[in-house]
């Protein structure tokens, strides 16, 4: 063995092993739990995971497995609760409703026209074979977000004489939005779900911290000076309807 590999054992952390997959016996019947190994955690935890539908057990890596897993059966009522509470997966399917900004719209597969989605009224219309569909609508809601949302972000930005370097829209399963000190702002493109009070409270929010990277009272008084709407109502949105968001199309 070199010194450098005899140096990098001893600075390198050990590595967290790979999630498993558990079940858990409850009234008889068997609950999935992910658990997880965590350097960071100080006690075994349970947590949702809304947009992967799953419960997640945490747990330190000095933890014996079998002390965790008895944490988990302990809180087994409270597992199977949580899991009946997720809200049902909304796939991207011919007769599906989705909301768009808000208002309920129907998915209509249009398998004699080729390779374009296009809007009638409160309906989708998206062409080509059925197996494309999830990819082309996600794609145009997507694009549709982006229309949406680039010039809200730059009329705010302008408004507090900062620029944008750039906008990204990801699959974020953790948080809607987030600006770095780069100032890239990045934004959930499940926001095409939300009313468009909620996308202009969470631009208000990322366009603040193009200000104040904290959550200090000058940053709350900025976002709520951008937001044309007191940020409680969308606040509140979100809490109860979050987790919705995350089930639309997988």
């Amino acid at each position: 063995m070199s010194l450098s590999d005899i140096v990098r054992r001893l600075v390198l952390p050990k590595a967290a092993p790979e999630p498993e997959q558990l079940t858990i016996a409850h009234a008889g019947d068997t609950l999935p739990v992910t658990f997880l190994r965590s350097a960071r955690a100080r006690r075994a935890s349970l947590r949702v995971d809304a947009a992967r539908r799953r419960i997640v057990l945490t747990a330190p890596l000095r933890m014996a497995r079998g002390t965790a897993i008895d944490f988990a059966h302990v809180q087994a009522g409270w597992i199977a609760a949580r899991l009946k509470r997720l809200p049902a997966h909304r796939p991207f399917v011919d007769g599906a409703e989705v909301p768009l900004f808000g208002a309920p719209h129907l998915i209509r597969h249009r398998h004699d026209r080729r390779g374009t989605v296009w809007r009638e009224g409160f309906e989708i219309h998206v062409a080509g074979k059925s197996e494309h569909l999830p990819r082309r609508l996600r794609d145009w809601l997507t694009a549709e977000l982006r229309n949406e949302l680039v010039p809200l972000v730059h009329a705010k930005a302008r408004s507090v004489e900062r620029p944008v370097k750039r906008i990204t829209l990801r699959d974020s399963r953790s948080r809607w939005g987030s600006c770095g000190p780069d100032a890239t702002l990045s934004f959930s493109w499940r926001l095409v779900f939300a009313p468009p009070e909620v996308l202009d409270y969470l631009v208000s929010h990322e366009v603040a911290h193009l200000v104040h990277l904290n959550h200090g009272p000058r940053f709350w008084a900025l976002a709520r000076t951008l937001c044309v709407v007191p940020i409680e109502g969308p606040q509140s949105w979100l809490k109860r309807n979050g987790e919705v968001l995350l089930q639309y199309g997988g």
